[in-house]
């Protein structure tokens, strides 16, 4: 998964300003005890970010 990819998927489901302070603020231990952005910083793939996002908001799975 690209990260325009990865970002639009965060905003059409958080709303942008949302995504950007989620992204930023909410460390899961599933990522390493990272943020989205460190996790991504760190060299996480994208599309295994998205499906740690996923599984902490209680995404639907069609949103996946």
């Amino acid at each position: 998964m690209r990260l325009t990819v990865f970002w639009q998927r965060m905003a059409d489901h958080f709303g942008a300003g949302t995504a950007e302070t989620f992204a930023r603020d909410h460390v899961m231990t599933e990522l390493g005890g990272r943020t989205v952005h460190e996790a991504l910083d760190a060299g996480w793939e994208a599309k295994e970010v998205w499906r740690v996002v996923c599984a902490n908001m209680n995404v639907p799975h069609e949103n996946h």
